[in-house]
């Protein structure tokens, strides 16, 4: 994102328990520090019983509504492939989905009434240009804490985004509880370097 007149629309998707809106807070507060205006929106889909939990972000000059519509999204997070596979339409043609490799089988799998597709990562590599999978629960686990994911998520996305690398610090900062700060630090820088 470079210049402010543009809107950036990024949303964020996952299941309940994944840090979902936490991720959301830090890139809002991000974007707020880097002088932009900021509108988001969160869906909870009983997101306590590992349901859809989608937020919405959007930033620029001027923002009006924290609705993005299908084929806006500049960049999708997902927190895991299912969600992925459910919002991608979502994207633009040109936009990024940075994807968690993780799969969390929701209920309707779990009691028999429903398959979790087999194809997912193949048909979102021909569906999207911009395609990251990664393992982002690995990551985390190797910076400290597996529920830090959400932040090493957060880590790749700062690739995307023309914001300094302090100003994503100072949101870690104000965001994170401290005794769980110096985790998440090492897990954005491993979500940074992801690929490089």
């Amino acid at each position: 994102m470079s210049q402010m007149s543009k809107i950036t629309n990024v949303l964020l998707v996952g299941v309940g328990g994944q840090g979902t809106i936490l991720a959301s807070k830090i890139l809002t507060h991000a974007a707020l520090a880097q002088g932009y205006r900021v509108k988001m929106s969160e869906i909870h889909g009983m997101s306590q019983r590992g349901g859809s939990v989608v937020t919405q972000v959007r930033m620029g000059e001027e923002v009006h509504s924290p609705v993005i519509d299908p084929g806006e999204a500049d960049i999708i997070i997902a927190f895991e492939q299912l969600e992925a596979y459910r919002w991608a339409h979502f994207l633009r043609p040109d936009g990024v989905l940075i994807m968690n490799n993780q799969k969390i089988v929701p209920l309707p799998v779990l009691i028999g009434a429903a398959k979790y597709p087999a194809t997912i990562i193949n048909d979102l590599k021909e569906k999207v240009s911009k395609f990251v999978e990664m393992p982002a629960m690995q990551l985390a686990s190797k910076a400290g804490n597996s529920k830090s994911t959400n932040v090493v998520l957060m880590g790749t996305l700062s690739r995307y985004m023309d914001f300094p690398y302090e100003v994503w610090q100072n949101a870690l900062d104000a965001r994170v509880p401290a005794k769980l700060l110096e985790v998440n630090k090492i897990a954005f820088a491993l979500g940074k370097q992801f690929g490089i």
